[in-house]
């Protein structure tokens, strides 16, 4: 046996899984969250240093979301047609480039700008890593094992543990600028551990075909839908009478996306294929209401522990570690176990809960109820991102098993905006407990539509069990 197939043979696992894939897949899938959540506790410092009000600095967020939700199932269509390396080198890249930008932004537009190349550069991290899985299954024989599936969504929320915590001490060493900072060395270590580590080949299989390169990209598909996502997305960050031209526009761009696609020889989006899946259309939409809960919880309630309960950034970080703490526990102990119903239904009740709790908080409540809180929240967080990701997974067209899995963070995303929007609607210019009180409504509203989406899918229980043959 030669020296290089014995270490691929020691670099697999014993259901055939190249483990030396895991550290790329990882730390790309990563780079979206600990930027999420760092900026968590970056807004108030941020916003008391250019002077601009909780209004304004939503767009920190909103601005990487939009471009985030844009650019997932493009780049996972990338992905699918010409493998992940080259696309996870070209975006993680980027993402040094925004580092950059951020740390020397003299104002808010700029520090927009480079969230905004955030969003970009960290498009390509989970559709990369979801194809490598259907790469894996597709040269062993077996879906990728459950165990890979849950080390990804672990490695989510242990990062959701760190950023808030590390954005703390970032900021407390040196200033909010430094959270911005900090994607440089990161960069640079993914895109090394890109270069070593990918294949060079096409992660999914997926051959390209017949006809010049727009032709298989759908350029116009591409265009319709990003129209559609951005006046969509802008309308709903501030929603106002006298933006009703937004929606129009969504809706005219949204028509024709649709008679495109529908027409088109290689779509973008193949609305035959999944408008006959309507599992997959119902995840979608679980999906957005759960993450309208979760990122309203993520920056409404961080920003009120600062303002209206009168936390220090570190000490935010510090509250909002019991929820990924109990997240990470509880993704590692269902991780292993087949079926999403119950792990949706509960996260469907723990949401509620959580919400429910949120209601009596006010700014002289007790140290430790904001602590149970978050530790109600960790559930949902934990179950919830689990349960979808395995969902699509199982439910999508394998030959489009990255841009599905991009699609799903668009829809993410869009719950991301709502929050945005309703924080920022809830908030006005302090987050006071008032407004967090009206937030915590709308997060409850959108749980009780995660609940009744869950109890009326009768379709959960035949998502496929892991490490189950793989379908030719």
């Amino acid at each position: 046996m030669t020296d290089s197939k014995a270490d691929a043979l020691r670099a697999t696992d014993t259901t055939g899984f190249d483990r030396r894939l895991l550290p790329p897949m990882l730390l790309g899938s990563v780079l979206n969250p600990i930027n999420s959540t760092i900026i968590s506790v970056a807004l108030v410092p941020i916003g008391t240093a250019l002077g601009a009000p909780v209004s304004q600095t939503a767009w920190l967020v909103s601005a990487l979301y939009l471009a985030t939700a844009l650019g997932q199932p493009v780049v996972g269509r990338l992905v699918d047609i010409f493998g992940p390396r080259r696309l996870f080198l070209l975006s993680t890249g980027l993402i040094g480039v925004a580092g950059v930008a951020g740390a020397l932004a003299p104002n808010l537009g700029v520090l927009i700008v480079a969230r905004v190349l955030l969003g970009f550069g960290t498009c390509a991290g989970y559709p990369a890593a979801m194809a490598l899985l259907r790469s894996e299954a597709r040269r062993t024989g077996r879906d990728s094992p459950a165990g890979v599936l849950t080390a990804l969504a672990v490695a989510n929320q242990t990062i959701a543990v760190v950023g808030p915590l590390l954005g703390g001490l970032l900021i407390a060493a040196g200033g909010w600028r430094a959270t911005f900072a900090l994607n440089v060395p990161l960069a640079v270590a993914a895109v090394l551990l890109g270069l070593l580590r990918l294949p060079k080949t096409a992660g999914t299989g997926a051959s390209p075909r017949a006809g010049g390169m727009a032709a298989r990209l759908d350029l116009p598909g591409m265009g319709l839908f990003a129209a559609m996502l951005i006046s969509l997305l802008l309308f709903l960050m501030n929603l106002h009478l006298r933006d009703w031209y937004l929606a129009v526009i969504a809706v005219a761009a949204g028509t024709a996306f649709a008679a495109r696609e529908l027409r088109a020889a290689t779509p973008f989006i193949d609305l035959r294929v999944l408008g006959g899946n309507t599992p997959l259309l119902t995840t979608y939409g679980r999906a957005l209401v759960a993450y309208v809960v979760a990122y309203a919880f993520l920056y409404g309630f961080s920003q009120w522990t600062e303002e209206g309960y009168g936390l220090t950034p570190f000490h935010a970080g510090l509250a909002q570690i019991p929820l990924f703490l109990m997240a990470i526990g509880v993704s590692v102990v269902s991780g292993r176990r087949p079926g999403v119903r119950a792990k949706l239904l509960v996260g469907a009740a723990g949401q509620i809960v959580a919400c429910l709790v949120m209601l009596t908080l006010t700014g002289t409540s007790p140290l430790w109820l904001l602590i149970l809180v978050a530790l109600i929240f960790g559930v949902p967080q934990g179950l919830n991102n689990l349960a979808l990701q395995n969902s699509v997974y199982f439910q999508a067209d394998p030959e489009r098993t990255a841009s599905s899995a991009g699609l799903l963070r668009t829809f993410a995303y869009l719950g991301s905006m709502v929050a945005s929007s309703a924080t920022a609607a809830s908030f006005g210019r302090h987050a006071d407990t008032g407004g967090m009180h009206r937030l915590a409504w709308v997060m409850l509203g959108s749980g009780a539509v995660y609940l009744l989406l869950t109890v009326f899918d009768r379709t959960l229980g035949r998502v496929a069990v892991p490490d189950a043959p793989a379908a030719n």
